[in-house]
């Protein structure tokens, strides 16, 4: 069952809300059904003994300095 993220354009919340089936998602705090659905990023295991993850910025931010970083492919998947 998927998580997703959502911004309500009634009230401006920023929640997430797990969907089952043919749920539709409501605003937790004003019930609108008028939302803006956001594309979740899923979290990384760390291994124990490993270092950070690497993880790439917005395109203008050039976050790890790798030439690919902000081209549309990242140097690390």
């Amino acid at each position: 069952m998927p998580l997703y993220e959502y911004t309500c354009r009634k009230c401006h919340s920023d929640f997430e809300l797990l969907i089952r089936g043919e749920e539709t998602a409501e605003c937790p705090k004003c019930q609108s059904h008028n939302l803006e659905k956001h594309l979740s990023v899923t979290a990384s295991p760390i291994v124990s003994g490993s270092g950070p993850l690497p993880m790439c910025g917005m395109p203008s931010m050039a976050a790890c300095g790798q030439p690919e970083c902000g081209k549309g492919c990242c140097a690390f998947q």
